[in-house]
């Protein structure tokens, strides 16, 4: 029974001792783990709306409802919104550039858990390299973007439905182009601009 007691306090000791740790590593790298998550989204903002040099939030009850991009004039180039569908076995929430006139920009797949090979095919790059560019030693783009979502790039809210669905992920591309489209109807609506 005492070896018992002895063994209790050890795990107990162990335990505590590796919580405070956990603890202490969290408290010292909240704030670079914050200021990482800002620069991402930065990032993402400026990659679906490329013409905005600064963003404003527009929020209600500290809840971000979309941004308003700007370039230096102040004048309003378009709006970058974030979204959510659900897909075949996860949410995908997506991040899209709309310009006043209701074309998007770009969208980025910020979040997805769908299955890999099928769903997860709407963050897929294609290779287009051919045998004669492996031969010859051409380098890949490093900046290439995935095709499912480039065909987003240039189309108005009403031609969303044209944008092809990835073969055997239907349902997963079907999530991004409805709550794409969803939302940026409303982000017109709330902001008095024509579809």
């Amino acid at each position: 029974m005492k070896e018992l007691f002895k063994y209790g306090f050890i795990l107990a000791l162990i335990c505590m001792t590796a919580a405070g740790l956990l603890a202490g590593i969290n408290m010292l790298t909240r704030g670079r783990i914050h200021n990482q998550a800002q620069a991402e989204e930065l990032n993402s903002l400026k990659e679906v709306l490329p013409a905005a040099d600064y963003f404003e939030p527009v929020k209600e009850n500290d809840t971000i409802l979309y941004y308003i991009g700007k370039n230096p004039h102040k004048i309003t180039v378009g709006f970058v919104f974030k979204t959510g569908g659900k897909g075949y076995s996860s949410v995908i929430e997506t991040v899209a550039g709309l310009t006043p006139d209701g074309t998007i920009t770009g969208i980025k797949i910020l979040n997805q858990n769908e299955t890999p090979g099928l769903g997860a095919r709407i963050c897929e790059v294609k290779d287009d390299k051919t045998i004669g560019d492996v031969l010859r030693g051409v380098k890949q783009e490093s900046a290439r973007k995935p095709w499912f979502q480039q065909q987003f790039s240039g189309k108005k809210t009403v031609e969303l439905d044209q944008v092809e669905a990835i073969t055997g992920a239907t349902i997963s591309s079907r999530a991004v182009i409805e709550s794409v489209k969803k939302r940026a109807v409303e982000i017109l609506e709330m902001t008095g601009k024509d579809k």
